[in-house]
């Protein structure tokens, strides 16, 4: 059985995919009143958004990646497996409950606290300490990984409250966590191509 089936590789692959192009589309067909700096994401999957079911549906389906890519990334830790796809449930809860066009949901905010804080911690959690790991699942990456996470989201606050460019930070830090899973299936692919090759020149001599 290969340590991380195909699948993986193309929800991992899909998920980021799906985020930046919801984004990217959905903010086109706005028109000018949108301005992707200073607005968040959720704006675009709220209530009173042209075509907001597009946006929703990127999220839903970029949680759906995530849960996938939980089951087939046998290779990582437990705990950050049960994280990812906690981030990946939780990203689903925030299609499912959009920003009302008022302005502010409990319910949505919730959902997008706890699916961050999920999708922050399980680079750490995947981490193992065996010999020659996946160097995606190495503990001092994934710890840097979990860190620069943590710093996003005080920068997200800190735009939120103060500075306005809300919508960059939270398009850069929501953009590397959509992305890591991916990061991490490549290197645990790279690795058993290593192997492969390894046994293989073995095998000849």
């Amino acid at each position: 059985m290969r340590p991380v089936p195909w699948w993986a590789l193309v929800s991992s692959g899909t998920a980021p995919l799906l985020l930046v192009g919801g984004w990217l589309v959905s903010a086109s067909l706005q028109g000018p009143g949108y301005d992707p700096v200073t607005e968040t994401i959720s704006a675009l999957a709220g209530g009173g958004a042209a075509d907001s079911w597009l946006m929703a549906g990127a999220i839903g389906g970029l949680g759906a990646c995530h849960l996938v890519t939980a089951i087939g990334l046998r290779v990582a830790g437990a705990a950050g497996r049960l994280a990812l796809a906690a981030g990946g449930v939780a990203s689903i809860l925030v299609a499912f409950s959009p920003v009302p066009p008022s302005g502010g949901s409990m319910q949505h905010s919730a959902a997008a606290v706890v699916g961050y804080s999920f999708l922050a911690v399980w680079p750490v959690l995947a981490a193992y300490r065996r010999r020659a790991p996946a160097w995606g699942l190495r503990p001092m990456l994934g710890a840097m990984v979990t860190l620069v996470s943590l710093i996003g989201a005080g920068w997200f606050l800190l735009e939120t409250w103060g500075h306005g460019e809300a919508g960059v930070a939270e398009r850069v830090v929501t953009g590397l966590q959509a992305l890591w899973p991916l990061v991490v299936v490549v290197s645990c692919l790279e690795l058993e191509h290593v192997r492969h090759r390894r046994t293989a020149a073995a095998d000849r001599a």
